[in-house]
């Protein structure tokens, strides 16, 4: 990845910035500029959330409210940074590389954006369910604290699928079970 910092900086300063990233990256695509773009969105985001949560100062938190945050946050992730029916809004960043789980695609950074700071980042961003997590939680906490009846409905609906995908690993792990049994008598 050849480091770039932004033109606008003074040259001693770009300078640094690339010899910084040269020696963090090992030579391997590494876009710490990228990363400071996406730490930085998110946090003027989270900040910006927070700002109007307390000016509205409608919603709360309980421990209900938090337990379905935590599991819609899981499901919320995963259904953004794996589901081959959200695979068209991580295509400008990703590349498909094979199916995953049931009903799920695993993706890498697309080639063409790997030497680029900002795509690399957001192709790594979109396609982990653990890196989004954060994202989702930020989002669905600031929701219930501004819009909590409408947030509930949106966890609550998230907080199904992953139970009900629970269930479905559950009836296929029965369903081998029992054809096993059948195939050993």
């Amino acid at each position: 990845m050849h480091p770039v910092a932004p033109p606008f900086l003074p040259k001693a300063l770009r300078s640094r910035i690339a010899r910084t990233q040269q020696r963090y990256a090992h030579g391997k695509p590494r876009p710490l500029l990228g990363y400071l773009a996406l730490s930085t969105t998110y946090s003027v985001g989270a900040l910006t959330l927070g700002i109007i949560a307390r000016r509205r100062g409608e919603g709360r938190i309980t421990t209900r409210d938090l337990l379905l945050i935590t599991v819609a946050t899981h499901r919320l992730s995963r259904t953004l940074a794996k589901d081959a029916v959200t695979s068209p809004m991580r295509a400008a960043f990703t590349r498909y590389t094979g199916p995953g789980l049931p009903s799920e695609v695993n993706e890498e950074v697309a080639p063409d954006r790997e030497h680029e700071q900002l795509g690399h980042a957001v192709g790594e961003l979109v396609s982990c369910p653990f890196c989004l997590a954060q994202w989702c939680a930020t989002a669905l906490v600031a929701g219930q604290l501004i819009a909590p009846t409408v947030t509930r409905h949106i966890t609550s609906t998230f907080t199904a699928v992953a139970g009900a995908d629970v269930l479905h690993f559950a009836y296929s792990a029965l369903e081998r079970a029992e054809k096993k049994a059948q195939e050993e008598t």
